[in-house]
């Protein structure tokens, strides 16, 4: 199986900082598993507390109790429905480990929201109520976090209470759930049986779970290494976000480094004109720097006037990244309105905005198989792969290699509404980055076949029969047979090139004047 289930965690890295979303099908109980977390975490303020005990009163789902969900769920909607609708962030630290949690809707309707959440993340808690198993939603969360890079999995089996916290049900939906997910490419699945509303397992081991022998969840938060994903960029990566020029003596370049690190002498390479230059200096509020990391927002000077500006990437002169004008990319669709091929849009991909064409729809993912099949659009929520094609080249590299550079949204023009997320998975096929010309092409060699063996049969008769009527013509004429063949012979073999030099010598004049046409306006 390509998940390893592991209940025993690496040891922890001191001070370090996790990222982490709650995920799963509505009323699953992941705003509850937050709050609760946030509470036995002692994360919780006294006057938190108090309004807490206030507000489970007037909103909460558990009589006099209290109602942990209401931690998270912040807005008026989200109470008086009793759903998360939005993404809730929460920060909170322990002795051993900060972390960064972001309480994500279950609602089909918010999968955007979703989604949003799990970009950033390392690790996800895919929560599944007890009494209901896997559903639909649970799947589709599953893709979602597999497709923006999240490798490592807690299965939170909530609500353990509400079955009596039966062994062979917990047993059932793990080996339903790891079977599910099979080709997903989790490097890690860790199974932990909760009660979320009354903390079992939660922040402490509990006692209505004796067969369970693995760690309880904050245990294994606090001690989960989440390693670098295989095939990630080591070199550098700089979206250029503003040009820094407030005087003639400095020009600047200002961003965040994407990926990998930059040190003053470093050869770089500018996307997408490809121009060469050496890093002069790394500026700061604080002072010049020898070097920057990912994550460090600085500005970078060069030691040759390059034009470079917003939307451009300064990468390591050792990169792979490209200068794009075509990809095949894994798109999420977010609105009612279908999408289909042919549809065009506004990308944006890091700091970079271009006109995009969907040119082909590959296929869709089942969502209950993760399999793929053939589709002519794509609904709202679905997944698919597809073709885009650009009006300008980007620079752009595949997700795996640089989360920042290798995703992007797609906009409507009209409505200015996002309208899908994607990950960029391969190169497009080569014919899509010379669109016109190729895809003349691509006409041709799709109508290879019968028509072409058609056409040339019926030219090649037509050629016969004006042979055959000029050596009649002639022969009537001159009174000489040979004579009367030879140049219908003649006619037959030299009229085909003269048709051809006469073709080339039309075509170039036509060219010529067009050229000439196009730089007279330019002048």
């Amino acid at each position: 199986m390509s998940a390893a289930l592991s209940l025993t965690a690496p040891a922890v890295r001191e001070a370090s900082l996790l990222r982490l979303l709650t995920c799963g099908s509505v009323d699953d109980g992941k705003s509850t598993l937050l709050g609760r977390l946030l509470f036995d975490s002692n994360a919780v303020l006294d006057d938190q507390l108090a309004a807490l005990d206030k507000d489970s009163l007037k909103f909460g789902t558990h009589g006099e109790n209290r109602d942990f969900a209401l931690l998270v769920d912040g807005l008026s909607a989200e109470r008086e429905q009793g759903i998360t609708i939005d993404v809730a962030y929460r920060y909170f630290s322990t002795p051993k480990r900060s972390f960064i949690v972001a309480d994500t809707p279950g609602h089909e309707q918010y999968t955007r929201n979703m989604a949003t959440g799990a970009s950033t993340a390392e690790l996800a808690i895919i929560l599944v109520d007890a009494r209901k198993g896997i559903l639909p939603q649970t799947r589709r969360h599953s893709f979602i976090v597999s497709m923006v890079g999240v490798r490592h999995v807690v299965l939170a089996v909530n609500k353990m209470d509400l079955v009596d916290f039966d062994k062979a049900t917990y047993d059932g939906i793990v080996a339903a759930y790891t079977e599910t997910v099979r080709s997903l490419g989790f490097e890690t699945i860790v199974p932990i049986p909760l009660c979320a509303r009354a903390g079992d397992n939660v922040a402490e081991p509990s006692v209505r779970t004796p067969w369970y022998r693995g760690p309880h969840l904050l245990e294994y938060l606090e001690s989960v290494t989440i390693g670098e994903a295989q095939g990630q960029a080591k070199h550098f990566h700089f979206p250029v976000q503003w040009v820094n020029r407030p005087n003639l003596d400095f020009r600047g370049y200002a961003g965040t480094v994407a990926t990998g690190t930059v040190r003053v002498g470093d050869g770089v390479t500018v996307l997408p004109n490809h121009r060469h230059s050496t890093i002069a200096r790394i500026v700061t509020a604080d002072g010049d720097l020898p070097s920057a990391s990912a994550g460090q927002a600085v500005t970078l000077t060069l030691t040759d006037e390059v034009d470079v500006s917003r939307g451009d990437v300064i990468v390591h002169e050792a990169s792979v990244m490209q200068a794009r004008k075509a990809l095949t990319a894994r798109l999420l669709w977010l609105i009612d309105q279908p999408l289909r091929p042919g549809a065009s849009f506004i990308i944006k991909l890091g700091t970079v905005e271009a006109n995009a064409e969907v040119a082909a729809l590959k296929h869709a993912v089942d969502i209950h198989s993760f399999q793929n099949h053939p589709a002519d659009t794509l609904a709202m929520n679905a997944i698919g792969v597809v073709d885009l094609t650009f009006d300008k080249a980007i620079a752009a590299t595949v997700y795996r290699r640089d989360r920042e550079l290798g995703s992007f949204i797609l906009i409507d023009r009209m409505t200015n509404q996002t309208v899908a997320l994607g990950t960029i998975e391969e190169d497009a096929p080569k014919q899509a980055n010379d669109n016109v010309r190729n895809k003349a092409v691509l006409r041709v060699v799709g109508t290879a076949g019968s028509a072409q063996r058609w056409n040339f049969l019926t030219l090649l008769g037509r050629k016969a029969i004006e042979a055959v009527v000029l050596f009649l013509v002639v022969a009537a004429l001159a009174q000489n047979v040979w004579l009367a063949l030879t140049v219908a012979i003649a006619d037959l073999v030299a009229r085909p090139v003269a048709d051809r030099v006469a073709a080339w010598g039309w075509q170039h004049l036509f060219s010529e004047h067009a050229h000439s046409h196009a730089a007279g306006h330019a002048d």
